[in-house]
């Protein structure tokens, strides 16, 4: 059994924001098992609460979010934590959707349901940038 140290991402941080919690739960245990800690949110305004208070590294936002849209969110996550890089999903196929949030600065966007080691690739891939 690895210890947390033994982990290679174990000091990065990824807040996974999505309003269902089959998905919220399966992506943290997806990301756990990587190494990674994470913090998860069902609610667009929490993440950026949180966001205006602490350092936010990465995370993943889903596009329908109640009250607030996941590309509203970033939008508003690029101005309270510039830094921070963003992975962006959906279960909708609407390529307007995925044009929109790579020009919004999105790293990536991913299409639910998504190949596991591919989406674990580009969280990778963007933790090391």
């Amino acid at each position: 059994m690895r210890s947390v140290c033994d982990v290679p991402h174990s000091n990065h941080t990824v807040c996974v924001l999505d309003d269902e919690p089959s998905v919220l739960r399966a992506l943290g245990r997806l990301l756990m098992s990587d190494g990674f800690r994470v913090l998860k949110f069902c609610e667009p305004q929490v993440l950026l609460d949180h966001a205006r208070n602490q350092l936010v590294e990465f995370a993943v936002i889903d596009i329908r979010m109640p009250g607030m849209s996941g590309l509203e969110v970033l939008a508003e996550l690029q101005t309270v934590s510039p830094d921070a890089r963003v992975i962006v999903i959906t279960g909708e196929s609407d390529p307007s959707h995925k044009a929109a949030a790579l020009a919004g600065g999105a790293c990536a966007f991913f299409l639910k349901p998504f190949d596991d080691e591919l989406f674990l690739q580009a969280v990778r891939k963007a933790i090391s940038a």
